[in-house]
């Protein structure tokens, strides 16, 4: 045999990014001669010169940053530096989307981020070079005037009678200075982390979405409202990752700074000293599971309507929870209970076909399920089973017309259906339930006969999930007592990892529940009872 008969060799096509600067004036000339667009062959082509420029504009950003940023520590570094990257892609990809839309030239766009940022850093070091350590102080002398404290009349001067109301005190369990100090540590952390992740959300769907806005396919406003919608979901997941990441960052520098040494001497152990994180952890899971049930379902489907309208997609106003009903293309009308659009098959269904002249019935048929079956010659079929046909005609008895009704039943039918599509809306998603409508949804398909094992591990994913944030502090506290002295970046590179493994056990938990291989219960609460019982071991274990 013929190697390259059997096997052709084929050409791989390059793309814009992967030609060299000759071959993409090459392409940009053919291009203009044939009428096609050659916008983005000239803007990659002055990017390949600006990207390599890039490393001066932001290493000037970083030195004036860096100088002004001491008190911070790291961690404060990271946060401006990562803040400074989002800037510069931000810029980078709307420049990117204005050249291919038209709206500036391509040849200067990928300059823009260039010029801007690079203006910006050369002010910065300029005011950074010519400022001093200490801040200007005014001298007021009149403020410190006003602020001599006026000396109070005596009531026994002033012969009134004194009043006095003793209330009772009530030792109320509250905060201690400690409590403060390091709620308050977690929380900056928290935000800066959790700034940081939205941060990233907001910039990813604005590069993928930023050819549609320029473009003019959508408009600012749906842009806007989309970033609103969707930000919950987003939000759901990442408050579990921003409280790991809090709790690794507060620990570790505790540790890192022998301010835990200095807790033990004072005989405050671990245990006390991590209390304000691990009720953090509580209200952060309290407020997952309020996201969840009064927030995501309805912002999930509007988020998942305005994107569909952003991207040409067709819209589908309705899912398997709110459609029962349905028109076919030839008029006939269809109602069913349950469909279940993984098999093709329908549960209580009834088919009114209507005449083709006026709006009058002529026949209903009713099927407790019906059955996408495979015939002759790889032919599908709707096969009816265990219903009837009843027919409506008209006759004439004593001068009057009356209707009359011919009733069939049967076992088992082949029915004129639509085509399996017709009837499949979006996918049932858990993401867009409540989990009262889910369960509800659940025991719909069980009374009808259906699968339910894979829509019984997502609810009680539902209820083990919001816990994740609780398991994620406890785990985290000890773990960052043992590698606490690496410092805070260790701490967040540590968070991704953890982050990572629990959605993975997640997944793959979520599968092997989803065909059987678990219980669906066991296999929505694996991953919190493997890192709980982790993080059980870890706490007994340290020294507290």
């Amino acid at each position: 045999m013929d190697a390259n008969t059997v096997f052709p060799r084929a050409q791989i096509i390059k793309g814009d990014n992967e030609k060299t600067i000759a071959e993409l004036r090459a392409t940009a000339a053919l291009n203009r001669r044939s009428g096609a667009p050659f916008a983005a062959q000239l803007y990659t082509i002055q990017q390949k010169f600006s990207l390599p420029a890039a490393c001066v504009v932001l290493a000037l950003i970083g030195v004036a940053l860096g100088a002004t940023n001491r008190k911070e520590g790291k961690l404060g570094s990271f946060a401006l530096g990562t803040g400074v990257v989002f800037v510069y892609y931000v810029l980078l990809y709307t420049a990117r989307a204005g050249a291919l839309a038209g709206r500036v030239w391509p040849s200067v766009a990928p300059w823009l981020v260039n010029v801007i940022l690079g203006g910006a850093g050369v002010a910065l070091v300029m005011w950074r070079a010519g400022s001093a350590d200490r801040p200007i102080s005014l001298s007021m002398p009149f403020l410190r005037r006003l602020r001599r404290p006026v000396p109070a009349v005596s009531a026994a001067r002033s012969g009134r009678p004194v009043v006095v109301v003793r209330i009772p005190h009530l030792n109320l369990p509250r905060p201690n200075l400690l409590d403060v100090y390091v709620g308050r540590q977690y929380l900056s952390v928290f935000l800066v982390a959790f700034v940081a992740l939205v941060g990233i959300f907001y910039i990813a769907t604005l590069i993928d979405l930023a050819d549609k806005l320029l473009g003019g396919v959508a408009s600012t406003s749906v842009l806007l409202r989309y970033f609103y919608f969707a930000t919950p979901q987003y939000v759901y997941y990442i408050i579990p990752m921003a409280a790991l990441v809090a709790t690794l960052v507060t620990i570790g520098v505790l540790t890192k700074s022998s301010e835990l040494i200095v807790m033990r001497a004072c005989g405050i152990s671990l245990y006390r000293s991590a209390l304000p994180l691990v009720l953090f952890g509580v209200i952060f899971s309290v407020l997952l599971f309020v996201l969840q049930e009064q927030v995501l379902v309805e912002s999930n489907r509007e988020a998942q309507r305005l994107n569909a309208i952003m991207r040409g997609y067709p819209m589908q106003m309705v899912g398997v929870l709110n459609r029962q009903w349905i028109i076919g293309r030839h008029g006939d009308i269809y109602r069913y209970q349950v469909f279940d659009p993984h098999r093709d098959r329908f549960s209580q269904l009834s088919i009114f076909h209507l005449g083709d002249r006026g709006w009058h019935l002529e026949q209903l048929t009713y099927a407790n399920e019906v059955v996408l079956e495979r015939g002759g010659e790889d032919s599908l079929t709707w096969v009816a089973h265990n219903g009837w046909t009843r027919e409506f005609g008209t006759t004439t008895r004593r001068g009057a017309v009356r209707t009359a009704v011919q009733y069939a039943p049967f076992a088992e039918k082949a029915v004129s259906l639509e085509s399996p599509t017709y009837f499949k809306t979006d996918e049932p998603d858990a993401d867009r339930m409540t989990y009262s409508e889910l369960r509800t949804y659940i025991g719909e398909l069980k009374a009808s006969g259906y699968q339910v094992i894979p829509y019984q591990v997502q609810l009680q994913q539902k209820l083990a999930f919001p816990f994740v944030a609780v398991i994620m502090t406890l785990i985290a506290v000890p773990f960052a007592v043992t590698t606490g002295r690496s410092g805070a970046i260790y701490g967040i590179g540590v968070g991704l990892v953890l982050a990572i493994v629990y959605r993975t056990a997640l997944s793959l938990f979520g599968a092997l529940g989803s065909g059987g291989w678990v219980d669906p219960t066991l296999a929505a609460w694996a991953p919190n009872i493997l890192f709980g019982a982790t993080a059980a071991y870890m706490l007994l274990t340290v020294r507290t």
